[in-house]
């Protein structure tokens, strides 16, 4: 069975694509996902804002090593003994690209064009086949409008367009009045693919200690319905890559993506949850559905489910969520 597949302008031998997480900080572990068939890697995320704290640290403890007793200077590292965030990650690619034989793909996670500019560039030279850009924005000033955070975005992807050649993903909310405007507008400054959708951690409430607190849940199988309906209103009509983000955990989850038109399925939580061979049994599983379907190859089946090629169009629209309501039957007594 053909399950070539193309993302990002990058030909790949299967659609399975593992998303930024901490897998990818093990070398190791990266081995792993490549061994059990996944096709490209997605780094973990260099955040904007760890590298600027990373700065203000370093600049901080150079302004003040000095003080206190002058003999003791000779003995505290120098600048360049204490590398950054920012090398670590550039080292940690240059790692990757020699030991993986799969594309690798650089995720930067920030709101502001310069940092961008710069680690872009530097992730370019350093050999990312592709940089994923994920504009982790929540708007929550009452004077930001909605078409200020579009425009946010578009304006951070055509200035590091200009900066760089190589091919750039846009990871999108899907908080957006309009989607589909949205990823069109990216589409026309530059973007080679957008990745449906990204997960917004939302904080909690400890009401014993009465403090907000973080908490980290993985993604379920019915989240991965949002990017799904999305992908389907999108295929054939956007040229850029469609990947398939969030709720992927099985292979038929997978299936349901690719039959709405999705390029790619990315994946995570699966295989935090059950390690790198998880991959390689969703893998069988796709290999297994498509032997037994009338498709030849990924690409004949790819989209045929999509909001353009579905008999009913209106199945991802408004007259679905009528349907389904109608055709829900209360439980006895109520």
């Amino acid at each position: 069975m053909n399950l070539r597949t193309t993302y990002l302008g990058l030909e790949l031998k299967n659609p399975l694509v593992p998303s930024a997480s901490p897998l990818s900080r093990s070398l190791d572990t990266a081995r792993r996902l490549e061994d059990a068939g996944a096709a490209a890697l997605v780094m973990y995320s260099l955040f904007e804002e760890e590298l600027q704290h990373d700065n203000d640290v370093m600049d901080a403890y150079l302004q003040n090593q000095s003080l206190g007793h002058a003999e003791a200077s000779s003995f505290l590292p120098l600048h360049g003994d204490m590398p950054s965030k920012r090398e670590r990650y550039l080292e940690q690619l240059q790692h990757l690209k020699r030991s993986l034989d799969i594309p690798i793909v650089a995720s930067l996670n920030g709101v502001t064009a310069g940092g961008w500019i710069d680690y872009g560039t530097a992730l370019q030279q350093a050999g990312a086949d592709a940089l994923e850009l994920n504009v982790y924005y929540v708007a929550g000033d009452l004077d930001v409008s909605g078409a200020a955070v579009e425009q946010r975005y578009i304006d951070l992807l055509g200035e590091l367009r200009r900066h760089v050649t190589i091919p750039i993903a846009m990871k999108l909310s899907p908080q957006f009045s309009s989607v589909a405007n949205m990823v069109h507008r990216l589409e026309q400054a530059g973007a080679a693919g957008v990745s449906l959708f990204n997960r917004f951690y939302q904080p909690d409430i400890d009401i014993d200690s009465l403090r907000v607190a973080p908490q980290l849940h993985l993604s379920t199988s019915a989240e991965a319905l949002l990017a799904m309906r999305w992908i389907a209103i999108l295929h054939g009509r956007v040229k850029l890559t469609l990947a398939a983000t969030g709720g992927v955990h099985d292979h038929s989850d997978a299936i349901k993506m690719l039959l709405a038109g999705a390029d790619v399925v990315h994946l995570c939580s699966t295989l935090l949850l059950h390690g790198p061979r998880r991959l390689a049994h969703i893998l069988h599983g796709m290999e297994q559905w498509l032997e037994e379907s009338p498709y030849e190859s990924l690409e004949q089946m790819k989209g045929v489910l999509s909001q353009r090629h579905a008999g009913d169009a209106s199945a991802y629209a408004r007259a679905n969520y009528l349907q389904l309501l109608d055709s829900y039957l209360p439980g006895v007594g109520i």
